[in-house]
């Protein structure tokens, strides 16, 4: 039986599936395919279900949970950090609402734009592929930019200063629940049982990155985009930790909440059921 996983090409998920990528874990009767696509581009194709397996924003798993169902490990949740909006220092000093702003985002789909509309939906959203979205800020084609992946942590080396960190801002106004951004689904027609023997290789495969930290670092480096190994590791271990294992009762309840406060904005069809395999 061949699995498709599809996952972005950024260093935390390449991190995570360490383990499936060096063959170190295997499942008897199951070969895997892995692809590799920006983040909006799964979204998309988890809508038209394309692969068996994929990492998806938890704003596009609003949209696909009829046909998708969520696995327990594998997400990317930002723990007082997250999407960060920048502008450039000599521009909206001292700006606080996002009223008329134009805003880089990477994705109508992805969480990021969700958590802003939450935080202001005021905004006018320009899409814009995640890792150009510092340059269009830079270069004043839009006056401000939702920046994902390594450029949390480069946009001041840019001239960029920050607005709102939405990990922070949803933090604090949730009482210290961590932001959620995006996740690893499974396709229901699969069925029970391959659900979960699939669910269980991939947990596999991050808790061996994870007991094999330095090599795993060392493997995702290749993805980091600029990102020296240092960095690296500190950019990894900001979306690939105990919550990636596993939700717990932290992660179930932020989720629950941002799918809640999502449905009652009317920014998703409907509530989503929190169902793991």
């Amino acid at each position: 039986m061949k699995i498709t996983v599809a996952h972005s090409p950024d260093s935390d998920d390449a991190f995570m599936f360490y383990g499936l990528a060096t063959g170190a874990v295997r499942m008897g009767g199951v070969e895997v395919e892995q692809v590799l696509a920006d983040i909006e581009t799964l979204n998309r194709a988890a809508v038209d279900g394309r692969y068996e397996v994929t990492a998806v924003s938890f704003h596009a798993y609003a949209h696909l949970h009829d046909r998708y169902a969520l696995l327990p490990h594998g997400a990317s949740m930002g723990d007082r950090y997250g999407p960060i909006l920048v502008v450039r220092e000599d521009r909206h000093p001292g700006r606080t609402s996002l009223d008329a702003l134009t805003v880089g985002v990477p994705g109508r789909l992805t969480s990021a734009h969700l958590t802003l509309q939450l935080y202001d939906p005021a905004f006018e959203p320009v899409v814009i592929p995640f890792d150009q979205i510092e340059h269009a800020v830079v270069e004043g084609r839009v006056d401000a930019g939702l920046l994902i992946h390594e450029g949390q942590l480069t946009y001041a080396s840019k001239g960029l200063t920050k607005l709102v960190d939405l990990g922070e801002w949803w933090f604090d106004r949730t009482g210290g629940l961590p932001l959620p951004l995006g996740g690893n689904v499974i396709r229901r027609d699969l069925g029970p049982e391959t659900m979960r023997q699939v669910s269980a290789m991939l947990h596999a495969s991050i808790a061996h990155a994870l007991a094999n930290r330095r090599a795993a670092v060392a493997y995702a480096e290749q993805f980091s985009r600029g990102l020296d190994r240092e960095q690296t590791d500190r950019f990894v271990g900001m979306y690939v930790n105990q919550l990636t294992l596993d939700y717990g009762p932290r992660g179930r309840a932020a989720l629950e909440r941002f799918f809640a406060e999502a449905f009652d904005r009317g920014l998703i069809p409907g509530r989503v059921p929190i169902e793991f395999v």
